[in-house]
């Protein structure tokens, strides 16, 4: 599961000023909803807690937030972005996906639409900029951070092939400047499916994000 790391820092700092408080607050929904799967051993307990996540993102469109510290900065730096609480409502569904009993291939590529190209998505909408890699790129992100954390060598292996074709696709050409902190991290992402992995905050890592941030490649 997702994780905050030097990568994430780096890339997150490449969004305007204005705009980075709202890209951080979403990133920390979706590390709690990765912390729900972490935590969770019974699949019934999980729904409830994503169901509970569910309503309560719903509520923001409503209703002031409640004293929970992830609520109130999607509500007050996402939302007046253009993004509801019912679009992010539907974050849950990517997470619903793990609780299911077998993890095949259709089970990877909801997670990966639900999870991870809905988030990119919505991030895209905060960045006011649009390219139909950013959805790939956000599968195959999503995908990449399952692979780290999945521990079954064949689920890990099917999760780790289809995040690195997904992402090597994602990343051909060049990325409008608006949409470069989501490019980077998906690059990050690759890095990690690379074997060895570069260590996070390794000069490797961090000259090809800053020649993705300068060229868009």
């Amino acid at each position: 599961m997702t994780r905050l790391d030097p990568d994430r820092q780096l890339a997150l700092s490449y969004a305007d000023v204005a705009v980075r408080p709202a890209l951080d607050a979403m990133f920390a929904l979706d590390d709690t909803l990765a912390a729900i799967l972490r935590s969770t051993r019974e699949p019934l307990v999980g729904q409830m807690r994503l169901t509970w996540w569910y309503e309560a993102l719903g509520r923001l469109d409503t209703a002031p937030a409640p004293a929970e510290p992830v609520l109130g900065a999607l509500q007050r730096s996402v939302l007046p972005g253009g993004v509801s609480g019912a679009m992010l409502a539907t974050l849950t569904d990517g997470w619903d996906v793990l609780l299911e009993p077998i993890l095949d291939a259709a089970a990877l590529a909801r997670f990966a639409r639900d999870r991870g190209r809905r988030l990119f998505e919505l991030a895209g909408v905060l960045l006011s900029t649009s390219d139909d890699r950013i959805g790939a790129a956000g599968e195959g992100w999503a995908l990449a951070d399952l692979a780290r954390g999945l521990s079954d060598a064949a689920d890990r292996e099917a999760a780790r092939s289809r995040a690195i074709m997904v992402l090597d696709e994602a990343m051909h050409g060049r990325w409008p400047g608006r949409a470069r902190v989501l490019g980077a991290m998906a690059l990050t992402a690759r890095f990690d499916m690379s074997v060895p992995p570069p260590p996070p905050g390794s000069p490797q890592r961090v000259g090809r994000l800053a020649w993705h941030r300068l060229t868009g490649y």
